[in-house]
Parts: structure tokens; C-alpha cells; sequence
């Protein structure tokens, strides 16, 4: 099966077909950094990563540009607030995005442009959308004009007319239309701007997509991701200004990955609704979050919560267990079947191991499914532990025991498994307790100390219910994470 990924136009999934005969260009909507990275934001980056090394391991030469929105209204209100100029709030976000990105195991892009490094191109580029009646001046601001390009809604499936219910002028805006959105925005007395026709001021939003994306890798590309809340107005906006600009086609696919929901509500800062990456990992390995955020397909709503979180550290060391045992089993100096041979159990194994490779790399040609293609590693090694059970310690087929591990290597490569790669999956986890769960396990100890016992079990009760346990010894109590279900 060769790779076949959603189109938003046609609803469908098509066959992949590269613009340039191997090489693929993606382009990912960044941050716009007023605040710290958090869970949300990450899902974004750690699908397409997947996304990118998926490409890669089909032999493609990928350029990865991935923006980061450094100056906004928010931003600017965030630095006032603090005193500071608005470069200390994007610069010390940007540095966060890095760290995080490094924690979760994401390939560095090849390109992280920054809007204020391109007010000249975003100035010419509206330019000459005014010049094609694309776009008007009113104000000191500058508005594309949505009803000159008749396929404005295509992306998102919305129907320009229906829209203008609902829709309207905002105060201190003097648009032609209410559907218009702004390319230039005047700067107010004190704030951040730059010198254009208009006068003084800064970019939309969306026009600094267009100019980055198009710079970097030209007018028509193959790839464009970012999170599905930007389908509208965002990308459906990018994408007309940008065809109005170029006069060409402007992505081929669209990678919108789902939303974190908490409850019943979208993660969102804006919202006040979501949870800063740099807590997550102080109660999470980061390889435990990243499968967490792969073990469901990218473009699916995934409900986030700690006991999901839990459930996923579970899932992954049974993964890794399996991992460690197949290294082990390789290694053990057993007396290997003659080559050539196989056991009754190798025979199996092989059958098993060639079924699960095809089951890996046919879900990965469905539209980047990586949950599709961590199934079949666990099926994988149902079968490698069923083949243990069967062969003995005395039997070493080395052939299927060489494609089991080589397939956990490929996988590991693309998936992104753990920073180390098969070395780190072999290692042994050590368990991580939050801190939360430490403070319940102190509270029991001075308890105890106390002789309170009721108190004491009601406390272990509490720390059962967050799947950890106390064991107590000579040398005081340890917490450790309660015994995972059986492989």
C-alpha cells in the first residue's frame, strides 16, 4: 500500500503524490508565544514530528519551516503588564517551546522564522494584493478583500454568504465588508510598529503565514499542519491571500491534527482551560506524554487527563518490557536453530512478525495513523511472549528474533519512542511519583509517627486511588506505581 493522507477539498484520502519528485515541503503553524507551551500546543508539533520522520523513512527530503508569531496584540498587552519590551515575552516563550520540543523528542525544524524578521516581504506581499484589488487600504489599515476570490470558503466547506450571519464591524474598523479581515493593523501611540504605505503599524495574523510559508518553500507545497481550530478562520484566510498573491494552487494537504479536550471544553490559555507543559513533565516522563499524544490518530480529539496519562505510562512499560525481554532473549547465548531451520515456534513467529510488520507500515500509509501502528507493536509482542512460553529457555530462532527487533527499531525511528531510541526502551524505568502522591505518602508517614492509623489507611487509600502503593520497611516508606495488568 503506498501512503494516502485526507484531503480537506474532496473529503477523501488520496494517494500522496510529492510537488518535486522526492523532496516534500511542510510547513507548520507555530506558536504565538504570550505564554508558556502547554499540552495543547505540543500535540500539534509531536504529530507532525511523527509526520515528518514517517516521510523521511519513505526517502523523501523534507524541509520543515515552523514559524513562531512574535508580536500580537496579546503580546504586547503581556509586556506592558510586566514592563518589559514585547521581544523578553517572545524570546523567553521561544526558548520554552525549545526545551519542551527537546524533552518530547521533536526533530529540530530546518527553519523557525520569525515574523518581525519579515515586515519587509509581509509589506510587499500586501502590496501586491492592493495592487490586484485584492485588498484595500482604509484607516492606516489594510483589509483583503474576501468576495474578490470566489472559492473563498472551499477549505473550511462554508458558503460565503452564510457566513455574513453573525458577522460584524468591529469598532475602529473601517472594512468595505465584515467578512474582510485585516493585513496591516495601524499601531497606536506607543506600541510596537513598522514604517509601510499605509503608515505605521504591523502584520495580521494571517498574512505572515503566507509570506514565510511561500518564501521558504515557494507558492504551491506539499504539506501544511497546525491544530484543526485553525481550519477557520485562519487557514481558510492564509490560503485565499495567498493564491490571490501567487496566482497558483497553495497546499496540496492539510494536516490538522484533533484538539485536547478537558471535560467537555477544548484545552485553550485563552480559555484558562489547559495545563502548562513544564507541570505535566514534572509529574510525567516526556516519552510517557509523547505516546500518550501517538496512541490515537492525530487527527482525533483526545481527552486528556491525568488517569489517562497514568494508563499511558502503563501501556508504554508493558511496550518497553516487551522490548527488553526480546534484547534479553537475543542475548542469552542460547544454542540457536541450525540456520536455515526453524522451530515449530520460529515458524510462527515469523508468520507473526511479517504480519505485523504489514499491519506497522499499512497504517502508517492510512493517513499517518500511529495509534493503527503502536497496535501492531503490542501484537507484536503478544506473540514474542507467546513465542517465549513456547520455545523454552533452550531454543533461540535467531532469523524472527532479528526482523522482531529490527521492526522495533524502524518503528522507534519513526514514531519517536524514546530520545535514545532502542536503547532507552530496553532500559529500566525508573518509576515517577508526583509529587502530589509524595505529599500524601508524608502525611502518612507523620501519621503513622503519631499513631493516628485510621489516618494513615485512609491516606493509603487516597494514594491507591492515584494508582500507587506504600510499602513500608526498616529504613521508612516508598511509594511506587501500583502493579500494571498482566502482557
Amino acid at each position: 500500500m503506498a501512503l494516502h493522507v485526507y484531503d480537506h477539498v474532496t473529503r477523501t484520502r488520496r494517494l500522496f503524490e510529492p510537488i518535486r519528485p522526492g523532496k516534500v515541503g511542510m510547513y507548520v503553524c507555530g506558536m504565538t508565544v504570550q505564554d508558556k507551551p502547554h499540552v495543547g500546543h505540543m500535540f500539534a508539533f509531536v504529530a507532525c514530528d511523527m509526520i515528518r520522520r514517517y516521510l523521511e523513512h519513505l526517502g523523501y527530503a523534507v524541509t520543515h519551516v515552523q514559524n513562531f508569531t512574535d508580536i500580537d496584540d496579546k503580546i504586547i498587552v503581556k509586556a506592558a503588564q510586566e514592563g518589559v519590551d514585547f521581544r523578553v515575552v517572545s524570546q523567553r516563550n521561544i526558548d520554552l517551546y525549545h526545551r519542551y520540543a527537546e524533552d518530547l523528542n521533536i526533530r529540530p525544524a530546518h527553519l523557525y522564522p520569525l515574523v518581525t524578521d519579515h515586515i519587509p516581504e509581509i509589506v510587499a506581499f500586501i502590496a501586491g494584493l492592493v495592487a490586484k484589488d485584492h485588498a484595500y487600504a482604509s484607516g492606516g489599515d489594510v483589509y483583503f478583500r474576501v468576495r474578490s476570490w470566489d472559492e473563498y470558503g472551499f477549505l473550511s466547506g462554508r458558503h460565503v454568504d452564510d457566513m455574513r450571519s453573525g458577522v460584524r464591524i468591529e469598532v475602529g474598523e473601517a472594512k468595505q465588508d465584515p467578512l474582510d479581515f485585516a493585513l496591516w493593523k495601524s499601531a497606536a501611540a506607543g506600541e510596537p510598529g513598522w514604517d509601510s504605505p499605509w503608515g505605521r503599524g504591523r502584520p495580521g495574523w494571517h498574512i505572515e503565514c503566507s509570506v514565510m510559508a511561500t518564501k521558504y518553500l515557494g507558492p504551491h507545497f506539499d504539506f501544511h499542519g497546525g491544530g484543526r481550530d485553525l481550519l477557520f478562520p485562519h487557514h481558510e484566510n492564509e490560503c485565499a491571500q495567498s493564491c490571490c498573491g501567487t496566482g497558483q494552487k497553495y497546499v496540496n494537504f492539510w494536516l490538522h491534527n484533533g484538539l485536547l479536550f478537558l471535560g467537555d471544553k477544548k484545552m485553550s490559555k485563552s480559555d484558562g482551560n489547559f495545563f502548562a507543559m513544564g507541570d505535566v513533565l514534572a509529574q510525567f516522563p516526556a516519552e510517557v506524554i509523547r505516546f500518550f499524544l501517538l496512541n490515537a490518530h492525530f487527527r482525533s480529539q483526545i481527552d486528556y487527563g491525568e488517569e489517562r496519562l497514568r494508563e499511558a505510562g502503563a501501556a508504554y512499560e508493558r511496550l518497553r518490557r516487551g522490548v527488553r525481554r526480546l534484547a534479553e532473549r537475543r542475548a542469552s547465548g542460547a544454542a540457536p536453530v541450525p540456520e536455515g531451520l526453524l522451530s515449530g515456534p520460529g515458524e510462527a513467529l515469523a508468520k507473526a512478525v511479517r504480519e505485523h510488520r504489514r499491519r506497522f507500515f499499512a497504517a502508517m500509509d492510512d493517513d499517518f495513523n500511529s495509534a493503527g501502528a503502536i497496535g501492531a507493536l503490542f501484537g507484536l509482542v503478544r506473540d514474542l511472549n507467546q513465542y517465549d512460553a513456547a520455545a523454552g529457555a533452550e531454543l533461540l530462532d535467531a532469523g524472527p528474533l532479528d526482523e522482531a527487533w529490527a521492526l522495533f527499531g524502524e518503528a522507534d525511528a519513526i514514531l519517536g519512542l524514546h530520545r535514545d531510541g532502542l536503547a532507552g526502551l530496553t532500559a529500566v524505568a525508573e518509576p515517577v511519583v508526583p509529587q502530589a502522591v509524595l505529599d500524601l505518602a508524608a502525611e502518612r508517614d507523620a501519621a503513622r509517627a503519631r499513631r493516628d492509623w485510621a489516618a494513615a489507611d485512609g491516606l493509603r487509600a487516597k494514594i491507591a486511588e492515584l494508582g500507587f502503593t506504600v510499602e513500608d520497611g526498616p529504613g521508612g516508606s516508598a511509594v511506587r506505581p501500583a502493579a500494571a495488568g498482566a502482557d
